[in-house]
């Protein structure tokens, strides 16, 4: 069974001999190591180009940004993983990146492809408020999750919204998609029935599309990002663990709905 087109495997990224190793057409131990930025050589490896000075600038900031969110799930399983297994770190970093989905991680690249919808909107003629209106109310229509606004705890816009905005427009970003973020905002309320303010997961695509950043390797940047999290929390798991506690409060807090045998009764406790 063959799946695509390719028969032969083919990479534009890498190569090497005995004596040389060339990432994205660069020599990586002349060129690359010492003379590029982490945040660079990701831009690099992921798109083939080096980052402008504008792409770096917002592309680190986003990475800043994401890295830490506390004891979220992802951290959470990252923690457990590693109380239960301490030998295997990779093993913890993957139970807390395996938790990438649409509401975790996953939100900015749907997020992405919203504001690429409202910009089709407005390149085919429609003004950027009916062009925003248009698709939220499409996506409502069609039970989409209208990703990136909203918060639980930031009932007023997420701090990092306006810290990454500044960013972008400190180093001269393209500001059509934070114009097109701004613009959901405003239609959300008539069309969702309450006000959802921008959170960071939305920030993230609105300050990268207008760099060029590819849409389908959005989600890639918070995963990036948390891992670099993850990996600060398993190093204080193995010094100060609280894997075990986090799952005795779990068991703790839960309460039992199913049925019990009779004459059985189970004390709490």
């Amino acid at each position: 069974m063959k799946i695509g087109k390719a028969t032969v495997p083919k990479s534009a990224i890498c190569t090497a001999d005995e004596h040389t190793i060339v990432v994205r057409g660069h020599d990586l131990c002349r060129e690359l190591i010492g003379g590029i930025s982490f945040t660079d050589y990701f831009h690099l490896m992921l798109t083939g180009r080096r980052a402008t000075p504008q792409a770096l600038a917002v592309l680190d900031a986003a990475l800043v940004a994401i890295a830490e969110h506390g004891l979220v799930p992802s951290v959470q399983a990252s923690r457990m993983t590693l109380a239960a297994a301490p030998d295997a770190l990779q093993g913890a970093v993957a139970a807390g990146i395996l938790g990438s989905g649409a509401v975790i991680l996953g939100a900015s690249e749907t997020a992405g492809r919203l504001f690429d919808e409202v910009e089709t909107a407005i390149k085919a003629g429609a003004t950027i408020d009916a062009a925003a209106a248009s698709v939220v109310q499409a996506w409502r229509a069609q039970k989409r999750p209208i990703a990136g606004y909203g918060h639980p705890l930031h009932k007023t816009r997420d701090p990092r919204v306006d810290a990454l905005f500044a960013v972008a427009r400190k180093h001269g970003v393209d500001g059509r998609y934070i114009a097109i973020a701004e613009a959901v905002e405003s239609a959300i309320p008539a069309i969702v029935g309450r006000e959802l303010k921008l959170n960071v997961s939305a920030a993230i695509p609105a300050v990268l599309l207008g760099v060029g950043f590819p849409l389908k390797a959005l989600r890639g940047v918070p995963i990036l990002a948390r891992t670099a999290g993850l990996l600060a929390h398993l190093q204080e798991e193995m010094e100060q663990p609280i894997g075990f506690a986090l799952s005795y409060q779990a068991a703790r807090d839960a309460e039992y709905t199913g049925t019990l045998p009779a004459g059985i009764t189970i004390a709490k406790g």
